[in-house]
Order: structure tokens, then C-alpha cells, then sequence
């Protein structure tokens, strides 16, 4: 296995920031479960970073929220976030930004549907915790805090893939770092 470089690090890094920036542009719900814009800070991390940086950068993020760290949205953080209404929702950021990596530089065809995908799993883990945590058929869970987030999200996803090209032109080192990682596209 390769090693991680310093600017790597310090990438990954600069996009956890992001995330916890975007997380806190929240609309609170009445079901527990906000409007933020972390679905395109977790796409956007795969996207831009490649599937081992996305990985490394969300990770972080679920970390230090887990540890108390005010990251969540609101400012929360703790292992209860994990374990409540929304904890299914962070821990499916992780698979979400992997798949979405997976896909970073690849055509829009190939890459889009793995992060709906990626996407697809991080709703089906939210609304299998949701159901459980407030004691609610799936199919409900599912009318609450899925459905009416779809729109949103899938432009979310469709929006990071286009910004993370936009940032590989812009930024070098992004670049840099996602040949790297695919030095065969």
C-alpha cells in the first residue's frame, strides 16, 4: 500500500473542514433530521479526493463527531448523534463518499450513477436507524426522512461530480492527487 503524502493529508483534511462548514448551513426538521448540505460536501470529498482521500477525509469527520467534537449539524457531536435519529444518515456518509471516489475521474456516465448509488446506500442505512430509533415501519421512516430529501440530494451529488472537475482544473494539487490515485485514467 502506498503511502499517504503530506499534501494529501493536508487535503483531506482542508475537505473534512469543508464538510463541517457545509453541515452547518442546516434547516432544522420537525423529523430530527435537518436539511444541510452535507450530501455535497460527502460527494464532493469522493469526487474531488479519489476513493482512499474521500475515505480518510469523511472518516475523519464521523470521528471527530463521534468523539464529541461540535461537527454534526447545530454544532452537535458525540457517539449519541451516532446512535440516533440521524446516526444511520453519518454513517452512511462513509460508503457514500468510497463509491463516489471510486468513481472520481471517470465520464459522467460511469460516475454519476455510482454516487446516486453511494447515495442510495446512506438513505437506506438513515432510514433503517430512523425506523428503529423512533419506532416506525421502514416504509414510514421511509415518507419521513428519505423520500422528500431525494431531490435535494441527487442534485447534491449531480453538483459535486461538476465541481470537483471544475476544482481539479482550477487546483493543481487536486489534480495531482487524483492521478495519483487512478494513474491509469
Amino acid at each position: 500500500m502506498r503511502k499517504i503524502s503530506t499534501k494529501e493529508l493536508v487535503s483531506a483534511a482542508v475537505f473534512t473542514a469543508l464538510t463541517i462548514v457545509l453541515t452547518q448551513i442546516s434547516i432544522p426538521m420537525p423529523t430530527n433530521v435537518p436539511i444541510t448540505l452535507q450530501t455535497l460536501a460527502i460527494a464532493l470529498c469522493g469526487y474531488a479526493l479519489g476513493a482512499r482521500l474521500g475515505f480518510i477525509s469523511v472518516l475523519t469527520y464521523v470521528l471527530l463527531g463521534a468523539v464529541g467534537a461540535p461537527v454534526f449539524s447545530h454544532f452537535r457531536g458525540g457517539i449519541g448523534m451516532l446512535l440516533g435519529y440521524t446516526g444511520g444518515f453519518i454513517i452512511g456518509f462513509i460508503p457514500m463518499a468510497l463509491l463516489c471516489g471510486l468513481a472520481a475521474r471517470r465520464k459522467a456516465y460511469l460516475a454519476l450513477p455510482l454516487g446516486i448509488a453511494g447515495l442510495a446506500v446512506c438513505h437506506l442505512l438513515g432510514v433503517a436507524q430512523f425506523s428503529l430509533v423512533s419506532s416506525r415501519p421502514f416504509l414510514d421512516s421511509l415518507l419521513l426522512v428519505s423520500l422528500p430529501y431525494l431531490v435535494k440530494d441527487i442534485a447534491s451529488v449531480l453538483a459535486a461530480y461538476y465541481l470537483a472537475l471544475a476544482l481539479r482544473r482550477a487546483v493543481p494539487l487536486l489534480n495531482e492527487i487524483s492521478k495519483k490515485a487512478y494513474p491509469s485514467l
